[in-house]
């Protein structure tokens, strides 16, 4: 069957993938769950498909896993999709009330989902990840029997949908050939409606618009994002995050000192009167008028606005869970750590001393190595130098691949004239500034062509994407060895790799998982960010795809990478910086009441002005906050962590679905 010709699907979210052919077997499976379950429906709703046991995976232990119902529901010319978690299943023993509503998918219309991404693994269940207009994603829907192929074919039944066609598995939802509507699309303009060739976008400030929207709009939060109104007025659930998170500080806080539970009790009250409660306000936050009103006058700057008290002061909590920053792990203190054969004796102590401290710049060649999974830590010295030879042969071989390539070959070789292009153009402007790499004619800036360009070879599927000399350029300076850098170089993006999928698959599970955080540990600064188109978290799409690297000095850049590779609190520590820095400045983006663009351009202007010490202390004090909460909202296998599927990381798969 012919297929769409589409071409920016590399700029949809993680997530996309959606679509179907077959029309026979759906009704064999929603014979009998629809019919358990059509009473529970709307008048005039029909139930188009059901399915059971289908799963999401909050975590990577199995018996985490929550089971519960998918359907697609008909209701007049709209088409709906919920995911129900079963009550009383023995894999579902142990979900609260309060997780129930976190995950639960409740009637999301196919018009404010844009894809759909199924992923067929050899080994393991399909699931699929369904996308949002605003770019954020649901976690995987996983199916335990099969049946994404009848549920994307029931979908075309009922919606426009076709397949990318740059990615096999990417199914676009509603994209309609109107060049503009696919340029809106392409640039990530949320809420874009074209109409007689003009575009316009939800209004956020007026109050008679707010009465209107539906307490639940289905978006990634569910009901526990949304608001009762009252009164004209937005009052906090029962289960209102904020408190349940500082009843759980207070459960932590049980046995430590008399002045930490002081403090927690603080905490708790003031989380309590967040700000709901004052009329005057909430009214001033939310009535605010936005509309554009010429004036002769000089402009002034913004006014600023009350803010709603942060729920969870973290200079409180630093107090007492945030540890003081110590010197960097020295020769002597190495030594320790150490038998005599070279083994690193307690990985876990190790790990725990540099998260504190770092290494000092002469340790980081032998300690990244270990960090970065290059050399096992229970490896001898003789081991490591005998790995070191293999792998530089090894290196030299893959080099020469592309080395020996003709200047006849290269003209009938499109991808590496590509590559090989970009490379050149990235490297001669990465970390020019730097000792090492100025000046022209500089041989580190070779290496640094040579390393990329053999990784390119090294990982065909992926390439070279730009941000990659980036985070190669501090291991090359530290390693100070070409065969080394690269094999460093490689185990890093083992876990950061997916960042620079084609699909940004790797960026939209982290920048999902950045909006749960915030929500969870700042429910007001996410509000505003709701309010204001704001939670597809693109403001922070530099910090995650480079991991901070154009944001501190260089000597702080490595000071903080290797705090990221211990792992000690969290594989996600980044995630908890980026909600560290935005509620450091939670005050100043809500009182001044910074739209996207506004936002975009204060949050790159804070580059060389953030404390890093003061934010990994923040990030300890609200990693440790959040829990088994915190990690519950980071979908498995996002990066760093390794991939579910390793061996389908950049999956090239086709079938007759479309």
């Amino acid at each position: 069957m012919h297929e769409t010709e589409l071409h920016d699907l590399s700029d949809d979210a993680d997530y996309a993938s959606a679509a179907s052919q077959l029309q026979g077997s759906v009704s064999m499976e929603r014979s009998d769950s629809a019919k358990t379950s059509s009473s529970a429906e709307p008048e005039g709703a029909e139930v188009v498909y059901a399915k059971d046991y289908v799963s999401i995976h909050p975590s990577q232990l199995a018996s985490e896993r929550i089971s519960g119902r998918l359907k697609l529901i008909k209701q007049g010319p709209s088409l709906l999709l919920t995911w129900i978690p079963y009550k009383g299943q023995d894999s579902n023993a142990r979900l609260s009330e309060k997780d129930r509503n976190l995950y639960t998918i409740k009637g999301i219309s196919f018009s404010d989902i844009r894809s759909i991404r199924r992923h067929n693994p050899t080994l393991g269940w399909q699931y699929i990840i369904v996308v949002m207009s605003s770019g954020l994603a649901y976690p995987p829907l996983y199916f335990y029997s099969g049946g994404v192929k009848e549920f994307l074919a029931t979908i075309k039944q009922h919606v426009f949908i076709v397949r990318s066609a740059d990615d096999a598995n990417a199914f676009l939802v509603n994209d309609f050939q109107n060049p503009l509507q696919r340029t809106l699309s392409s640039l990530e303009l949320p809420r874009a409606v074209v109409a007689n060739g003009l575009s316009a976008s939800t209004s956020i400030s007026a109050p008679h618009s707010a009465e209107k929207q539906p307490i639940d709009d289905g978006s990634v939060s569910g009901e526990v994002a949304s608001l009762s109104l009252y009164n004209g007025r937005p009052r906090p659930k029962v289960h209102d995050p904020a408190r349940d998170l500082s009843i759980q500080v207070l459960e932590k806080f049980s046995l430590v000192t008399r002045f930490a539970r002081e403090t927690t009790s603080q905490l708790l009250r003031e989380s309590l009167n967040n700000g709901y409660g004052n009329d005057r306000r909430d009214h001033s936050l939310h009535h605010h008028d936005y509309s554009y009103k010429p004036s002769t006058e000089p402009e002034k700057a913004p006014e600023e606005v009350p803010v709603v008290p942060d729920p969870l002061e973290f200079d409180k909590l630093s107090l007492v869970w945030g540890k003081p920053r110590q010197l960097p792990l020295g020769s002597e203190e190495w030594a320790t750590f150490l038998d005599s054969e070279g083994r690193v004796i307690d990985s876990k102590a190790l790990k725990k001393r540099i998260f504190y401290g770092g290494v000092e710049h002469r340790l980081r060649r032998e300690v990244w190595a270990l960090l970065l999974g290059y050399h096992a830590f229970d490896s001898t010295y003789a081991e490591r130098e005998y790995l070191r030879s293999m792998k530089k042969s090894e290196y030299e071989a893959i080099k020469h691949q592309w080395q020996s390539i003709s200047a006849e070959q290269a003209k009938r070789f499109t991808k590496f004239r590509e590559r090989k292009g970009l490379t050149d153009k990235d490297v001669v402007r990465t970390d020019r500034s730097l000792s090492f790499y100025e000046g022209d004619d500089n041989p580190n800036v070779n290496l640094l062509r040579d390393i990329l360009l053999t990784y390119s070879f090294y990982n065909f599927d992926l390439g070279y994407c730009q941000g990659m000399s980036d985070l190669l350029s501090p291991i090359l300076y530290v390693m100070e060895d070409e065969s080394e850098s690269f094999w460093c170089f490689v185990a890093l993006m083992e876990r950061l790799g997916p960042n620079f999928n084609r699909d940004q698959n790797g960026m939209h599970s982290q920048l999902f998982a950045l909006c749960k955080l915030v929500e969870l540990l700042d429910r007001p600064l996410h509000n505003y960010f709701k309010q204001n188109d704001c939670l597809n978290y693109f403001f922070c799409f530099r910090w995650v795809l480079i991991q901070f690297k154009r944001e501190f000095e260089y000597e702080k850049v490595m000071r903080l990478w290797e705090v990221f590779w211990t792992h000690h609190l969290s594989e996600h520590l980044h995630l908890y910086a980026c909600v560290a820095i935005l509620k450091r400045y939670r005050n100043k983006i809500m009182g001044e009441q910074m739209d996207f663009d506004t936002l975009l351009k204060f949050i790159n202007e804070l580059s060389g002005h953030i404390d890093p010490d003061a934010i990994l202390r923040d990030a300890e004090a609200l990693c440790i906050c959040a829990g088994e909460n915190g990690a519950a909202c980071i979908p498995p296998g996002t990066p760093p962590s390794l991939p579910i599927e390793s061996s389908l990381l950049y999956p090239q798969q086709d079938d007759d679905v479309l």
